[in-house]
């Protein structure tokens, strides 16, 4: 099932996700819903937020920004109740996007490695270290769990230029090619 993407101005895009208890109803389903929405609508990764659920969940496939050649780099992966364990290294600025916030790309500046501890699909705990593009995918999405958006991470002043252009995506004033859910309009 391909679900609609919460625009930007939603307040699940805000709020702190909660815990997914291990009996929660059709998690794997919802895994395998969520990653054919990201690809969909050509996403990298997608947090349950974006799909109007406040649980702690989010999957990531980075295999599209390896280099040919080098798609085996990519990771493609569930993260259930994640905790950011550690960012390091140099902080370096990419062209980031958002699928909740078409049409608007800004370089964001973040930190090259981190260590993240998470549950996989099957109950099973993990503690992994990811670095340059795989991490910076999992702390966007991180943050999503977190309410936090890219768009928190800019200057003020380019947040006062986006200001119009968030506007008119909150107001479902925006083109998208995949259905997106906007507060208060419901779906498109």
């Amino acid at each position: 099932m391909i679900y609609p993407i919460v625009a930007y101005g939603d307040p699940v895009l805000r709020t702190k996700a909660q815990d997914i208890p291990q009996d929660y109803p059709e998690l794997n389903k919802l895994i395998e819903d969520m990653f054919e929405t990201m690809y969909h609508a050509h996403g990298v990764g997608l947090a349950a937020p974006q799909i109007g659920k406040s649980i702690r969940l989010f999957v990531i496939d980075s295999k599209p920004f390896m280099e040919e050649g080098e798609e085996d780099k990519g990771v493609k992966k569930a993260f259930i109740n994640p905790v950011m364990v550690e960012e390091s290294g140099e902080e370096w600025g990419f062209d980031e996007g958002c699928l909740s916030i078409p049409g608007v790309r800004e370089e964001v500046w973040r930190q090259e490695n981190i260590r993240i501890r998470y549950y996989d699909e099957n109950w099973v705990q993990h503690e992994d270290a990811f670095d340059d593009l795989t991490a910076r995918v999992i702390q966007h999405e991180y943050d999503h769990i977190e309410g936090i958006l890219f768009t928190d991470h800019l200057s003020g002043l380019k947040k006062r230029l986006l200001k119009g252009k968030l506007t008119k995506i909150s107001k479902g004033d925006v083109d998208a090619d995949y259905r997106m859910k906007f507060a208060g309009l419901g779906k498109r």
